[in-house]
C-alpha cells in the first residue's frame, strides 16, 4: 500500500504569520491545502499575496479562496466609516482590544477550515494566531484554541470515531522576532507577503501590523524584504 503524506489545511491570509505556518507545515511533511478568506477586508492585497505564497509551495491548484462577501463587519479592517489606527506606540498596541478586532473572525475561519479538513481527511489545521503581539484579540488566545479543539473532538465524525484533527497554532507563544527567525530558517517567502492594514504598496509602515512587523525584523537582526512608505533603520531596537 502506497504511503500518503498526512494532509493539513493551512489558513493562509498572505501575511507573515500564516506564511510562516505554511513553511512549518511543509517542513513537517504535510501535504498542504491552503485556504484563504475574502471578507471585505481593506487590506485585500493580501489575497494576491496568498495566491503567490501557495504558488511558491507548488500547491496553487489546491488553494481555496472563500468569498464571505461583507457579512463579517464591525471592525476598522472592514467598515469604511472606521479609521485604521496609525502611529501608535508598541505599548499602546499591546493594551486593550483594538478597533482592528474582527468579531468572530477566527471562529468563522476555523469552522469552514474544519469542514474542509474533514472532507479531505486532513489530520491537522494550521492557524497563525499569536497571543503575544495580539493579546487584545480574544480569538488569538490559547483558551480559544483549546475550546475549539474540544469542538473538533466532540462535534465531528473525525473527532468522535476517527483519528481526529489537530488544531495547530505553532506561533501562539512566540514573539514576532522568534516567528521571523523560525520562518527565515525554513525559507518562508516573506518577500511575497503583505501585512499592512492599510492595504498599500509600499506598506504604510505606521499601522499596528506594520509596526509589529518592522519591530520583529529589527529584533531578529534581519531586513524585511518588502518596501515601506517611510524610511526604516534596520537596527535592533524600538522604532521611532
Amino acid at each position: 500500500m502506497e504511503h500518503r503524506a498526512p494532509r493539513a489545511v493551512v489558513i493562509l491570509s498572505g501575511g507573515l504569520d500564516s506564511t510562516t505556518c505554511m513553511a512549518i507545515a511543509d517542513h513537517e511533511g504535510y501535504e498542504l491545502y491552503p485556504i484563504t478568506f475574502s471578507y471585505g477586508q481593506k487590506h485585500a492585497l493580501e489575497l494576491e499575496s496568498a495566491k503567490q505564497v501557495a504558488a511558491h509551495y507548488r500547491v496553487g491548484d489546491r488553494h481555496r479562496v472563500v468569498d464571505l462577501g461583507n457579512f463579517i463587519r464591525g471592525s476598522s479592517l472592514t467598515d469604511p466609516d472606521q479609521s485604521i489606527p496609525v502611529g501608535r506606540s508598541l505599548e499602546e498596541i499591546g493594551t486593550g482590544v483594538p478597533s482592528t478586532y474582527v468579531p468572530g473572525r477566527n471562529t468563522v475561519f476555523l469552522s469552514l477550515a474544519l469542514s474542509f479538513a474533514e472532507r479531505i481527511d486532513a489530520g491537522a489545521i494550521f492557524i497563525g494566531v499569536n497571543a503575544l503581539d495580539y493579546s487584545g484579540y480574544p480569538d488569538c488566545r490559547p483558551e480559544f484554541l483549546q475550546a475549539f479543539q474540544r469542538v473538533i473532538d466532540t462535534g465531528t465524525v473525525a473527532g468522535t470515531e476517527g483519528a481526529g484533527i489537530r488544531l495547530k497554532a505553532p506561533l501562539v507563544h512566540l514573539t514576532k522576532a522568534e516567528i521571523i527567525r523560525w520562518g527565515s530558517q525554513l525559507g518562508a517567502p516573506y518577500a511575497l507577503t503583505h501585512s499592512c492594514y492599510q492595504g498599500t504598496v509600499p506598506a504604510c509602515g505606521v499601522c499596528d501590523s506594520c509596526r509589529l512587523r518592522i519591530q520583529g525584523f529589527r529584533e531578529a537582526g534581519l531586513v524585511d524584504p518588502i518596501p515601506y512608505a517611510v524610511p526604516i533603520a534596520w537596527q535592533a531596537g524600538r522604532p521611532n
